[in-house]
């Protein structure tokens, strides 16, 4: 992952995430879709964000909470506009 201190902890923070993704504030090219996914290794959860080619540009781990409560966000996306 990009920083294992940098944790997703809350569904405000995930929404924050999604929305800086839609609107380019991270500077990714290219981005085709964001996901929640575990980690093979150990099972931990988090965010990734996708290229066309299905390859992963940017990962956050999230919290368990934030994993089961999430899904619907990352799925339908970020509600607020702004």
């Amino acid at each position: 992952m990009n920083n294992e201190l940098d944790v997703i902890d809350s569904l405000e923070e995930l929404e924050r995430f999604l929305l800086s993704i839609e609107n380019g504030g991270l500077g990714l090219e290219g981005v085709a879709g964001v996901g929640m996914a575990t980690n093979n290794s150990d099972g931990r959860p988090f965010v990734a964000v996708f290229d066309n080619s299905q390859k992963l540009i940017l990962a956050r781990w999230v919290t368990k909470d934030v994993y089961e409560k999430g899904k619907d966000l990352v799925r339908n996306g970020p509600r607020r506009t702004h």
